[in-house]
């Protein structure tokens, strides 16, 4: 994340061009607090708490895309409240409430429904990717060497099989301008220690067996997921979002079907569009069609009404 003070001139508020839909997107927010911006989240420091704000940008291949998706700020946080709030887990979310302090002094209203308010955590500088299913790069890994991060799994897996059982595959967590690597849990250990490694990988299958289970209950299957967790003191918290269609992979139970790609809720589709359009995904990403827009906006919607219920 680039820490990035305020400029005065700045607009509190940076919208996308509206779609046919009328709506536009959130793509970055410049409040008068100190910031730090990630791909999604815009995140300031209040003093005693943060402030997470989850704007309209969406990423992939580790790009920033210049189209934002109107509305998907405010669903992933809605996402990631109804998880932490159904987990039995640690996590750092205290409110989701504007603070007084900042809507008596500007405008607000743009952040409604985006915001949360956090404890501070010291962040483990760790992606903790956990796979139930054979899919994205772990697919890729296993046709080449039979393994994913160091996991050892049966021959003759095909795309999207399920796994014999969770695997643990951490990822390094990539600066601006660099990728993500995913990297074997001996790594993590040289890094980290192995109490504090091992509890990482125990926690993470923990977190997301239970919620897998739920989904499955409501038709969705979670093939693959990342936590990102955090230190408050010497505990363990979980932090930034929680199974969001940008975090996840959500398919639908009821198509699914090994062996091809399958129906998705989450920013496959993306992905997709990017991989077939020309784009070399080293140069600066081209824009979304407002097809491709719409369609993802959609799939997160039905992603939070499936599971939550919302």
């Amino acid at each position: 994340m680039n820490n990035l003070p305020p400029k005065d001139d700045a607009p509190l508020y940076e919208f996308d061009t509206p779609q046919s839909s009328g709506q536009a997107a959130l793509l970055k927010t410049n409040l008068p607090l100190p910031r730090r911006s990630g791909k999604v989240r815009d995140v300031y420091d209040l003093g005693s708490e943060v402030m997470i704000v989850s704007s309209d940008r969406i990423s992939a291949f580790d790009f920033i895309l210049p189209s934002g998706i109107p509305g998907k700020g405010r669903l992933l946080t809605k996402m990631s409240q109804f998880w932490f709030s159904k987990l039995n887990v640690r996590h750092h979310l205290k409110s989701v409430e504007i603070p007084k302090s900042l809507s008596d002094h500007f405008d607000t209203t743009p952040l409604e429904g985006r915001i949360m308010i956090v404890e501070k955590a010291k962040v483990i500088p760790f992606e903790c990717v956990v796979r139930g299913y054979l899919e994205g790069g772990g697919l890729r890994e296993y046709e080449l060497t039979g393994e994913v991060c160091g996991n050892h799994l049966p021959t003759g897996l095909r795309q999207c099989d399920k796994l014999p059982e969770p695997i643990f595959t951490p990822a390094t967590k990539a600066e601006e301008g660099e990728h993500d690597e995913n990297v074997s849990l001996d790594r993590m250990i040289t890094d980290l220690g192995s109490e504090l490694a091992f509890k990482l990988r125990d926690e993470s299958l923990r977190i997301y067996n239970e919620a897998a289970d739920y989904a499955a209950s409501k038709g969705i299957l979670i093939a693959d997921t990342k936590f990102e967790f955090g230190l408050v003191g010497d505990e363990l918290v979980l932090v930034d979002e929680v199974l969001t269609p940008d975090s996840s992979r959500f398919w639908d139970a009821a198509t699914y079907a090994p062996g091809i790609a399958q129906q998705s809720f989450d920013k496959q589709f993306v992905r997709e569009y990017l991989s077939s359009c020309g784009w070399d995904k080293q140069s600066d990403p081209p824009p979304l069609p407002d097809a491709v827009i719409a369609q993802t906006a959609a799939k997160y919607q039905i992603a939070l009404r499936r599971i939550s219920g919302e």
